[in-house]
C-alpha cells in the first residue's frame, strides 16, 4: 500500500497527470504510439490529455482516426499483435458498446486462445462517469461490464498521483488494459513525484484509515468517500477508506484485513446498483469474511435507472456524499 506524497514532486491536475504519463512513455518506448479521434493539434483530444504531444512526436506517433470505435480498437488490436504498444482512446466509456466485439471477443481473449504465443500490449483509455449533464448516452460507468470479461486488466485511478503511476504500469504491460478516467476529475490537483515510477496493480491505496466502518470506493467516489468520513468523523465516527485502483486484478487481502478491523462494510461505486462491482466485493467479503461482519454490507451505487441530463435529477439519481454517511450509519448502528 502506498501513500499520497504530499512534498516535493509537483502539484498537477489529473487531466497533466494523463498527459504526462503518455508523453513519458512515448519517449521511453519507440513502439509506443496514442491512436483515436483528434488526439492531435490544435484539439489534443476531447479533454486535452494530448495537447502538444503531436508537436513534438509527429502524426506518425499521434495518430488521428474517423469516429469508428471498432476500428480504432482493430487497428490498436493489429498493431499490438504485430509488436507496437498502442494506447486508443474512446473518448466516452459509452462508446466502447460500438467496439465490444472487438474487446471481448478478440482483445481480452486473443493470448488464450494462442496458447500464450500472442501478447496483446495494449491500453484503451475512456473516459466514464456522470456530473457534467452528459445524460443517458454520455455519461455512464460501465466499468462492470468490463469486469466481467475475463482476459481484461481495469484500471480506475481516483487521484493524480494514481492515474499517472498507473497509466505508465498499463502501457508496459504485456497484456490489455482498460484505463477509465472520470471526467469530472480532470481537473482535480494533486502531488506528483519527479522522475519516472509506477505503480503496481492489485495494489489497494488506504486513502484515510479509521477503526469503525470500512468505506470501498473507487474513482471519483473516493472523494465523495473522504468527504463522508470527514463528515462522520465529527460525529465521533472513525472511517477506514480504501481505492482499489485497479479492479481487475482486486486487492482482496487489504480489503479483508479492513473488515476484520472495522467489522462493518460500506462498498460505493458510480455504476448502477444491479448486477454492480459493488456487489462483486460485497459477495467477495460475505464469501470469505462472513464471521468479521458485525452487520449487513451496504452498497451506494446509482440507482437503477437511465442517466436523466437535467442536474437536479442527474444529482438524485447518481450517489452523494450524504448517501454514504446514510451508509456507513446503517452499517454501525445495525442491531
Amino acid at each position: 500500500m502506498s501513500a499520497l506524497p504530499q512534498t516535493g514532486g509537483r502539484e498537477i491536475t489529473f487531466r497533466d497527470a494523463v498527459r504526462d504519463a503518455m508523453f513519458e512513455e512515448l519517449g521511453r518506448d519507440p513502439n509506443v504510439f496514442l491512436i483515436g479521434e483528434d488526439l492531435r493539434d490544435p484539439w489534443g483530444g476531447a479533454y486535452k490529455t494530448t495537447v502538444n504531444v503531436s508537436a513534438v512526436y509527429g502524426n506518425d506517433r499521434v495518430i488521428n482516426t474517423p469516429i469508428a470505435e471498432e476500428s480504432i480498437i482493430g487497428a490498436a488490436l493489429g498493431a499490438a499483435l504485430a509488436g507496437l504498444r498502442p494506447v486508443a482512446e474512446l473518448q466516452y466509456l459509452d462508446f466502447v458498446m460500438r467496439a465490444m466485439d472487438a474487446v471481448v471477443n478478440q482483445v481480452a481473449k486473443v493470448r488464450y486462445m494462442s496458447g500464450g504465443q500472442a501478447r496483446v500490449p495494449l491500453v484503451i483509455r475512456a473516459q466514464g462517469g456522470g456530473g457534467k449533464s452528459s445524460a443517458a448516452q454520455h455519461g455512464n460507468s460501465l466499468e462492470s461490464w468490463l469486469c466481467h470479461v475475463p482476459g481484461l486488466f481495469i484500471a480506475h485511478p481516483s487521484t493524480p498521483y494514481d492515474a499517472k503511476g498507473l497509466l505508465k504500469t498499463a502501457i508496459r504491460l504485456d497484456d490489455p488494459v482498460f484505463f477509465i478516467e472520470h471526467k469530472m476529475l480532470y481537473m482535480n490537483k494533486g502531488y506528483v513525484p519527479d522522475g519516472d515510477y509506477t505503480l503496481p496493480f492489485g495494489v489497494a491505496d488506504i486513502k484515510r484509515r479509521g477503526t469503525d466502518v470500512t468505506i470501498v470506493a473507487n474513482s471519483r467516489m473516493v472523494l465523495y468517500a473522504l468527504e463522508a468520513a470527514e463528515l462522520l468523523a465529527a460525529e465521533g465516527i472513525s472511517a477506514e477508506v480504501i481505492d482499489p485502483r485497479t479492479l481487475v486484478p482486486l486487492d482482496e487481502a487489504t480489503i479483508l484485513e479492513s473488515v476484520a478491523k472495522t467489522n462493518r462494510l460500506v462498498v460505493v461505486n458510480e455504476g448502477v446498483e444491479r448486477c454492480g462491482w459493488a456487489a462483486e466485493v460485497a459477495a467477495m467479503v460475505q464469501k470469505r469474511a462472513f464471521s468479521d461482519l458485525d452487520a449487513p454490507i451496504e452498497r451506494v451505487c446509482t440507482r437503477n435507472v437511465p442517466l436523466p441530463f437535467q442536474p437536479d435529477l442527474e444529482n438524485y439519481v447518481l450517489p452523494s456524499v450524504p448517501d454514504i454517511v446514510t451508509a456507513a450509519k446503517t452499517a454501525l448502528y445495525f442491531n
